[in-house]
């Protein structure tokens, strides 16, 4: 039909290597293995898990759009 446009709610977010890496970290999270931080806590949480993912893939250059403002304002106030 058409190529999709970013207007398009089907549109991906991320690209295949963010989907990648945030697999790898889910797997991770589903065995138990996944440590979070300085304190290497165990991670109990799927969401802070993809958060994760997404936080690695970024970090590796892989195609991830960057933070909303508010929440990077929330968090360094």
């Amino acid at each position: 039909m058409g190529a999709k446009t970013p207007d398009n709610k089907s549109a991906r977010k991320h690209g295949s290597g963010a989907s990648k890496k945030v697999g790898e970290v889910m797997h991770e999270f589903k065995h138990g293995t996944l440590r979070s931080g300085r304190s290497k806590k165990r991670v109990t949480n799927p969401k802070q898990a993809i958060a994760i993912g997404i936080s690695e893939a970024r970090s590796e250059g892989a195609m991830v759009p960057s933070e909303p403002v508010s929440s990077v304002r929330r968090r360094s106030a």
